[in-house]
């Protein structure tokens, strides 16, 4: 640690700017009819992804115990999502939310530890919907930033995209095969094995022959995201029914399961997930188990596999959709900068 170390990463005059995008958010929100909920960041539960490490805390009903087998854990959330839904489940109709977010080993030019995430969901959307939402949104935040900034700080980018038209939807498998000439999910996986020998790629150590999922995400990262939203800001659609996560499936005319999710990209960078939401109580269980048991094959921490969440689905969770955008990189991009530190206040190394 050095005395420079006190300051904040992100210029003083940047915070300011952070400030005054946050508050438009909250007023878009607020002209489009939700409202905004706070939800715990530390709770016994999780959302279980296979991939996402959660901060795990003991909780010391007697501090002097802490030694003691009978703390418990508390998990600082990934995302507020089953505690949303869990409003939903009661009543709530249009909410947001807008604050902190924690994924442990997240770290990078565009990844700290601890983030900021607007997280909302409204009933009685879809997916489609809801990317209508989102690209309001973005077309919203970085207006507003291009209005705050001065002339040489504006990017011809943010203009090129205000300027331009709707955002392009593309499938998940058109976007691999315009790129690849590769149908990935009609692809084997030795097709996939096939295709990174001709791109020349070396796959990552540890990564599985069989695990045709994880051949996919590593293809898409290494071939498919790099190039995406370079002209257009794009909305990814129809993932891998098997990368579902807590979406709705549905099954295309060639007999090819789908999931109802999105994510939006702009320059090679993936801004949000969106989600037709999984209201079936008893698939999500099946899920949780499957993504459990992928964390522990690959030797992560076991997750809590019971959840409130199940217990409201059980009771009945509406048809609704919802997003979780993260803030930073949308800040990011609004004004041009390069690595998340330049607009957060005091990053991971400086916490």
């Amino acid at each position: 640690m050095t005395t420079a170390d006190f300051g904040p990463a992100a210029t003083l005059p940047m915070l300011r700017l952070r400030a005054e995008l946050m508050r438009a958010v909250r007023e878009f929100f607020d002209r489009q009819g939700y409202w905004e909920v706070d939800t715990p960041l530390l709770s016994a539960e999780i959302v279980v992804d296979a991939w996402l490490e959660p901060f795990a805390c003991a909780w010391l009903p007697e501090p002097t115990q802490w030694q003691s087998t009978t703390s418990s854990l508390r998990y600082l959330q990934t995302s507020p999502e089953f505690a949303m839904k869990r409003l939903l489940a009661a009543g709530a109709d249009a909410i947001y939310q807008f604050g902190k977010v924690f994924r442990n080993g997240e770290a990078g030019h565009r990844h700290n530890p601890e983030f900021t995430m607007i997280e909302w969901y409204r009933v009685g959307d879809d997916h489609h919907a809801q990317m209508d939402v989102t690209e309001a949104l973005v077309r919203t935040v970085i207006t507003h930033a291009r209005q705050l900034l001065t002339v040489s700080s504006r990017t011809a980018r943010v203009d090129a995209v205000l300027a331009g038209p709707s955002f392009l939807r593309m499938s998940y498998d058109d976007a691999f095969a315009a790129a690849t000439g590769v149908k990935p999910l009609t692809a084997g996986t030795s097709e996939l094995h096939h295709l990174a020998e001709r791109k020349q790629l070396t796959p990552p150590p540890g990564l599985d022959a069989e695990d045709r999922d994880g051949w996919l995400n590593w293809l898409l990262a290494e071939l498919i995201e790099p190039h995406l939203g370079r002209d257009i800001p794009v909305f990814l659609c129809d993932y891998p029914a098997s990368q579902a996560a807590l979406a709705k499936t549905h099954r295309r005319d060639d007999g090819v399961e789908v999931a109802h999710r999105f994510e939006l990209y702009i320059d090679g960078m993936e801004f949000c997930n969106g989600y037709h939401e999984l209201t079936d109580a008893a698939i999500l269980r099946e899920r949780i188990i499957a993504q459990s048991a992928i964390r522990e094959a690959a030797g992560y921490r076991p997750l809590p596999r019971d959840s409130r969440l199940l217990d409201a689905m059980d009771v009945g969770l509406p048809e609704s959709a919802g997003v979780a955008l993260g803030f930073d990189r949308l800040m990011m991009f609004a004004v041009g900068a390069d690595k998340i530190d330049d607009v957060i206040p005091f990053p991971f190394d400086r916490a």
